[in-house]
């Protein structure tokens, strides 16, 4: 088997979901250049991984971490592209990235970033709304978390519209954080 051949049968792990205006499919290896572009911005970063802008190293990393969430796990993070345009978005599902942090969270963590030219526009909430109901028709009631930087506003948002609620706040790598839940009951949101 080629190696081009084991990335399309990689590919193929992860469904595509569509909405009306996006497409989420598996990670690809043609999306690093836009992923380094999004993960290098200070703006993506602002409130993750402590404000820094990731080095392209770190970002091939994180792709490939997204795709051995689907090759070993059978979720995980699905690449965003807007459908009319084609453009790389960023990033959202659910996986498990094993954090240190104390209590340990559910293995079923939402996580979302998209580039800075999609803010504002809606694209986190109808995105995140296509995974979950994904997610509880494969996952039935499994409750999921995400965590969240004190100071994200916006994403405090989303997680509200796709009905999550506070749990507890911590500090992981120095940065303090809202640990949110949402029971997996919470379908139509």
């Amino acid at each position: 088997m080629t190696v081009s051949a084991l990335a399309v049968e990689l590919n193929e792990l992860a469904p595509e979901l569509t909405t009306d205006r996006l497409l989420l499919r598996g990670p690809r290896l043609a999306d690093l250049p836009a992923s380094v572009e999004m993960w290098t911005d200070p703006a993506t970063t602002r409130f993750i991984g402590g404000g820094v802008a990731q080095t392209r190293e770190q970002t091939f990393a994180r792709e490939l971490r997204n795709a051995g969430h689907w090759a070993l796990l059978g979720y995980g993070i699905f690449t965003v592209v807007e459908r009319a345009t084609g453009r790389y978005a960023g990033g959202v599902g659910i996986a498990s990235f094993e954090r240190e942090i104390t209590p340990p969270l559910l293995p079923f963590e939402a996580a979302w970033a998209l580039a800075p030219w999609c803010y504002g526009r809606g694209f986190a909430t109808e995105a995140l709304r296509a995974v979950h109901a994904w997610f509880e028709g494969v996952f039935p009631d499994q409750p999921t978390q995400c965590i969240i930087d004190l100071g994200n506003v916006p994403s405090h948002r989303v997680a509200a519209k796709l009905g999550y609620t506070e749990i507890d706040r911590r500090t992981y790598h120095g940065s303090p954080l809202i640990v949110f839940q949402r029971r997996a009951t919470a379908r139509g949101v």
